[in-house]
């Protein structure tokens, strides 16, 4: 085993050298294999699998990978050691050692809530991410196979419309439950038993056991962690997913239909989560009150967890629920999904904001700015009944706009102002866009254009099958066609960039690597005049315009 590490290490002798895609197959064959003997109760074998994989030269590499790619790659830890250079990064990988591993303390900050308290979130240094994620690889094939059919959050290939659609799928029907119990867990994170995951997590015990004794550092003071598993850390989520998998389970074994003076009877309870958000379906509110809640008090105080009393609401679907941002709600006997009110006026008064801060920004910079962000809610929202809410949003984005217009040109008349910002494009008259020195092939201008969100088609979503394991060998093939659905889906009416991906094979073209909405794409443009455009991966798009400055100051 160790002289196949040395093997590979040998092959790659830096960073760049590394073969990603050999990595990232090798990584998910161990993975299989470790569902394979989980499924099969070879418990060992498991073990021996999970020890193969946390000592694998390609699993460390891509762990390196992960910690230095992401969103938090220029967060240090209390160490204030960061990876920048591909010389650091590679070391990093011979530093992923067991033996005489000893994590150091997390670095204790706050974020604000949305209801104005502050959540803390702990951040472990570089070396403990890496070593997290890289005990993640051989944690999450296990917690695919045992976790609950109905949970979402924080579990690969699973999205919030997943667990929005089982809500519909669960309460639109003409006998469906009436009554739903929204459940919230008090300080998730914050309060896990040490001792029960010990004794329930499947992993390594002593390093396990050293993450959670670690401690954190807060106005330069050490403070021990007696409880929970912290906010921040890579393996956190897969952890509390575990701790929480089996409710679905408990609430099926004891609500299953029952036999009643010769008829069935159907408790009509249903589990939907997505991480530490919950609903619970019944055919009555003392259903709910007096038998179902009770059970996951229980359920959750073996866990060292309680239920939030001032979260936990028992509703009826008239009057509706918001749940991830989508208000669920019978209205005349039909079942309807809408945004919220409170995701609504979240997203109108980022944009607006972002409008009324940046009074002299170009006008393509601030479509550019404007455009992911209008993006982003609009494929999120797409799915539900969003029409009106498109058009209100739209509405008040244009609003926001001729302000920042008529500001700029407090002299000039409305006509004026009109004409500079606003072009006729296709049958929109007034499109917020400027246009480009590129020419479209039938000669006319071709503009950058604010998105609009009324142009988007609402259909519904495919929810995922409750079964399936992104690690199983036996759900490849599924996983595969479903991937390039949604990715197609995503880029229908997106002409440059479905273009790309077709053209490309729905591959980047820097590292072969498959494009898919997990992964996220840029267009990278070079060439005279920028003219080229391909489809890169996000971290591929860094590396290429790195590589481009650095080519044009040589020059």
């Amino acid at each position: 085993m160790n002289a196949k590490a040395c093997a590979t290490s040998d092959r790659a002798r830096n960073w760049e050298s590394i073969d990603w895609n050999k990595a990232l197959s090798d990584v998910k064959k161990l993975q299989m294999r470790i569902v394979k003997a989980q499924k099969e109760g070879k418990y060992n074998k498991v073990n021996s699998l999970q020890y193969l994989l946390t000592n694998s030269f390609y699993a460390k590499a891509l762990a390196v990978k992960r910690v230095t790619e992401n969103q938090g790659k220029k967060t240090p830890g209390v160490d204030g050691e960061l990876w920048l250079t591909s010389e650091a990064k590679f070391k990093a990988i011979s530093r992923m050692k067991r033996r005489g591993y000893k994590p150091m303390p997390l670095k204790r900050i706050y974020i604000p809530k949305s209801n104005g308290k502050k959540r803390p979130l702990s951040i472990p240094t570089m070396l403990d991410r890496a070593m997290q994620t890289l005990y993640k690889f051989s944690l999450e094939p296990i917690a695919e196979t045992v976790a609950d059919p109905n949970s979402y959050g924080f579990r690969p290939k699973r999205r919030t419309q997943d667990a929005i659609e089982q809500c519909f799928t669960s309460l639109n029907k003409g006998k469906s439950p009436k009554w739903v119990l929204e459940g919230d867990i008090k300080g998730c994170f914050d309060n896990i038993s040490h001792r029960w995951m010990m004794n329930n997590i499947p992993m390594d015990k002593e390093i396990l056991r050293k993450w959670l004794k670690s401690g954190y550092i807060e106005t330069q003071k050490l403070f021990p962690t007696e409880k929970g598993s912290p906010q921040g850390s890579p393996i956190s989520p897969v952890i509390s997913n575990m701790v929480l998998d089996g409710l679905e389970i408990v609430l099926k074994e004891r609500f299953s239909k029952k036999k009643v003076n010769g008829k069935y009877h159907f408790p009509k309870v249903n589990f939907i989560r997505y991480a530490d958000d919950f609903i619970v379906t019944g055919e009555s509110r003392e259903l709910l009150e007096y038998e179902v809640k009770p059970l996951i008090k229980e359920f959750l105080r073996v866990r060292g967890l309680e239920l939030s009393e001032e979260k936990t609401f028992i509703t009826h679907l008239h009057d509706g629920f918001d749940f991830l941002g989508v208000n669920i709600r019978m209205y005349d006997g039909k079942l309807l999904t809408k945004p919220s009110k409170k995701n609504y006026e979240a997203i109108i008064k980022k944009i607006r904001n972002i409008i009324k801060d940046n009074p002299s920004m170009k006008q393509e910079l601030l479509i550019r700015k404007l455009n992911p962000i209008i993006r982003g809610w609009v494929n999120f929202q797409k799915f539900n009944v969003s029409a009106k809410a498109f058009e209100k949003l739209d509405y008040e984005i244009w609003q926001s706009l001729w302000s920042w217009c008529k500001r700029r040109h407090p002299k000039k008349g409305r006509r004026w102002v009109a004409k500079k910002y606003f072009h006729t494009i296709g049958n929109r008259t007034w499109s917020f866009s400027v246009p480009t020195r590129d020419k479209m092939e039938n000669g006319e201008d071709f503009f950058i254009r604010l998105i609009y969100a009324t142009n988007t088609d609402i259909k519904r979503f495919t929810k995922i099958k409750a079964a399936a394991n992104a690690f199983d060998q036996e759900w490849e093939d599924y996983f595969v066609e479903r991937e390039e659905k949604l990715m197609r889906n995503e880029i229908k009416g997106r002409r440059i960039i479905s273009k790309l991906w077709n053209d490309q094979k729905g591959h980047c073209t820097h590292c072969n690597g498959k494009i898919t909405l997990e992964t996220d794409f840029r267009i990278y443009q070079f060439g005279l005049d920028n003219k080229v455009k391909q489809l890169v991966h996000p971290d591929c798009y860094e590396k290429l315009k790195t590589q481009k400055n650095e080519k044009e100051l040589a020059l």
